[in-house]
């Protein structure tokens, strides 16, 4: 048992009157002891519920992050130009709604956009469809990558994968805590905020409830880093603007005064012709055969989502000037082929490999 570890779980777990948080650089040791198992399972499992129930702040998960930065492993700059995006999602997955990062990603990289994306295998407690197990249905398996393979295809290609289980194995042995648990952990909040790049991107980090969005907000804000970054109420809490209703995003930037500037936007579907529909996730079979039919150009409701996404995304990266735009830019994409050769390209590259 930690003596040091016990210390900084009395802190946040003495109940509502009496507990405290902890200072960034607490909050960032008992993440390292967390991450590299010198705490405890009892004294981890006890952390995380209690750490959810008191709610982090902005400090803690700043702390937290600087102990994702420490043991994560992240992709060398490629320093050519061209924006970076990294994409945000919930690990644990989706159940409810059709997922459309993928396809937003490869609008980005069909435009001369570099994309990072970050994730796991179905996760607890959601254990909703994870975005490799989309991607490997479209014939792209990003497993048993190191490090340099997945730079190489990043710079070959634009796009680039980070698999938890083999990039940051410390952060994934703390996946089945939240089973145990029956709760995301602040944990959670911490994988839409983390950047497994060493370069200039803007990060994208979605969210649900607005109370995570404004502790996002004030952690970036605290460490100056990253120093664009973009916050989506989107589906399920993933970078997917929805349809059925308004679409509120905020704006992160490091004005010339070094100090943080924010917008909020609220983009309403109706004022571009778009119907309130969000296309429901009815089985995975189902989910490729329509992401198929978008990258072929089919015009069905993905990929009316599809173009109310990648026509955001173009504009926030500058490759257009509005959103409308970057709905037509995204059109003419998919119409001419552009993305799907996108994924046949990426298709080649990221082959299965065998583990031995």
């Amino acid at each position: 048992m930690s003596s040091v570890f016990r210390e900084l779980l009395r802190k946040v777990g003495s109940g509502a009157h009496t507990s405290k948080s902890l200072t960034r650089e607490e909050a960032a040791t008992a993440t390292r002891m967390m991450l590299l198992q010198e705490a405890t399972p009892a004294q981890i499992g006890a952390f995380m519920i209690s750490h959810r129930i008191k709610r982090p702040t902005p400090e803690e998960l700043a702390g937290m992050l600087d102990a994702y930065d420490q043991f994560g492993s992240k992709l060398p700059a490629v320093d050519d130009g061209q924006p970076t995006v990294v994409l945000g999602c919930p690990y644990d997955g989706r159940d409810r709604t059709a997922p459309l990062t993928l396809l937003t990603a490869l609008i980005l990289v069909a435009a001369n956009c570099r994309v990072v994306m970050h994730g796991g295998e179905r996760m607890p407690t959601k254990y909703g469809l994870p975005l490799i197990d989309i991607w490997q249905g479209l014939g792209v398996h990003w497993h048993n990558l190191s490090l340099e393979e997945i730079q190489q295809i990043f710079e070959e290609t634009g796009m680039g994968f980070m698999f938890l289980p083999e990039r940051f194995p410390q952060a994934q042995g703390l996946v089945a805590y939240r089973d145990e648990i029956g709760k995301r952990p602040p944990f959670a909040t911490i994988e839409l905020m983390w950047n497994p790049y060493e370069g200039e991107a803007t990060v994208v980090a979605g969210f649900v409830h607005p109370p995570t969005e404004a502790m996002i907000r004030e952690a970036f804000t605290l460490r100056g880093t990253p120093s664009r970054f973009i916050t989506v109420k989107g589906l399920e809490g993933s970078c997917d603007l929805p349809r059925d209703r308004t679409a509120i995003i905020g704006l992160g930037q490091m004005g010339s005064d070094q100090n943080f500037q924010f917008e909020r936007l609220l983009l309403h579907p109706r004022d571009y012709n778009l119907t309130p529909i969000d296309v429901p996730l009815e089985s995975f079979n189902q989910l490729i055969a329509e992401i198929r039919a978008v990258l072929q150009g089919q015009p069905t409701e993905l990929m009316q989502s599809t173009l109310w996404n990648g026509g955001f995304y173009l504009w926030q990266c500058g490759q257009c000037s509005s959103l409308e735009a970057g709905m037509e830019q995204t059109q003419e994409l998919l119409i001419g082929g552009q993305v799907r050769q996108q994924l046949e390209t990426l298709s080649q590259v990221v082959r299965p490999r065998v583990s031995y």
